[in-house]
């Protein structure tokens, strides 16, 4: 293994310092490793897993990493990446499937390991006031920190739970960039699995797609840390927080997670002046109880703002909840009359063809704004942003300029 940097306060990750094990000693309370993988072999050492070597340049020292006492398992570290903040005994692994204790440091096993990555309407992240009718360049990794039973994209972040090898290959972050740029598109969004996992590929990604005049955008499910947050926020434009439910059971019992981080991460993101769109996946019997959504579009108006888009979907079998049967149309339609009612003024209806509502309207006089079909605008009244009837400015980035022919 390579040398430890000397500890001093521009580290981003941190080496375990020695612990004197004592025989008889105990834990005050028991140690939670936080973790799905295999406990370390027989006679393990400390430093016996390493850096990756030139054949793995994926394995890299991760970010937000800090020793953790444990006297029973020296060399414990803690991953403050997301609000798990998983313990992670020598060897093992996150809950998340891709961080991981190695040596008493952390590491990141996907950096640059790109397992999805292609152009596509911003529209689709959703993204409906960013940069509207502009394409990203969407890419992802393997990994997720939730184990949604409703993912659909559970072959790339449930890889590790299911057994499953995703193809891959490894990308570095210029190369991200240069085939951003080579696709004409204006932004890269980290999505399709929860891109704090991934967070160093990312953030240095982020930082070369400023350089290069492109926008940085998160699909994310918002389990960040304030210490990740502190990191992405000053090079990330706009984030779509997927918001499961109003609801903690929900969320412990079908993602492995919990409400209230993900509700801090939306606030801190909105008072850091990152863009930010919320998307709503209505599951039958699971979360499309009114009056907890009705709770749901209270708190969206009045602690994000009541011009906070709100992306309402209907849900499809998949993974898990294969047995369940798709939202009925009339439900989105509920929910959505629920939440204009509480005070949001762009509340949007997806994967319902025979209710759509992808139009954007005017928050003060309801004039049509922008018109969509296929994830693409396909008309556009703003002037300079504004409403042409009353002139109420629309709320979002990069309404100036219209991306079609008027």
């Amino acid at each position: 293994m390579d040398d430890a940097p000397e500890h001093n306060s521009l580290d981003t990750f941190t080496k375990a310092p020695a612990v004197h094990l004592e025989p008889d000693a105990r834990p005050a309370e028991s140690i939670r490793a936080a973790s799905p993988g295999e406990q370390p072999p027989e006679g393990l050492r400390i430093d016996d897993l390493g850096p990756g070597g030139e054949t793995e340049p994926h394995i890299r020292r991760a970010l937000l990493g800090e020793p953790f006492d444990d006297p029973t398992a020296p060399g414990s570290v803690r991953c403050n990446a997301c609000a798990h903040r998983c313990v992670l005994r020598p060897s093992r692994i996150g809950i998340c499937g891709v961080r991981q204790n190695r040596g008493g440091w952390l590491y990141t096993l996907v950096y640059g390991k790109v397992v999805a990555s292609k152009a596509e309407p911003i529209e689709k992240k959703p993204l409906y006031h960013f940069l509207p009718g502009s394409s990203a360049y969407s890419v992802a990794t393997q990994g997720c920190n939730f184990h949604c039973e409703f993912c659909q994209n559970w072959e790339m972040s449930q890889a590790h739970r299911e057994g499953l090898v995703p193809e891959s290959r490894f990308v570095p972050p210029e190369d991200v960039v240069r085939e951003a740029v080579a696709a004409g598109v204006r932004s890269i969004a980290y999505t399709y699995v929860e891109p704090t996992v991934f967070i160093e590929f990312a953030l240095d990604t982020m930082v070369r797609a400023r350089a290069a005049g492109l926008h940085n955008v998160f699909v994310s499910n918002g389990y960040q840390t304030p210490e990740a947050i502190e990191l992405v926020a000053p090079y990330l434009d706009a984030i779509n927080v997927d918001l499961k439910a109003a609801s903690d059971s929900f969320y412990r019992r079908i993602c492995g997670a919990r409400w209230e981080p993900v509700r801090d991460t939306i606030v801190e993101m909105r008072r850091r002046g990152v863009w930010v769109e919320l998307t709503t996946l209505i599951i039958p019997g699971l979360n499309d109880d009114r009056d907890e959504l009705r709770a749901m579009a209270e708190w969206i108006a009045t602690a994000v703002g009541p011009e906070t888009p709100w992306h309402l979907t209907r849900f499809q079998p998949a993974y898990r909840l294969k047995s369940l049967q798709p939202t009925p149309a009339s439900t989105l339609v509920d929910v959505a009359e629920i939440a204009r009612a509480a005070g949001l003024r762009h509340v949007y209806v997806g994967n319902t063809p025979e209710v759509e509502v992808a139009d954007t309207s005017c928050a003060r006089c309801g004039e049509r704004l922008i018109s969509r079909g296929d994830y693409s605008v396909t008309g556009w009244w703003l002037r300079e942003g504004r409403c042409p009837r009353c002139k109420h400015a629309l709320a979002g980035v990069g309404l100036a300029d219209s991306p079609v022919a008027v």
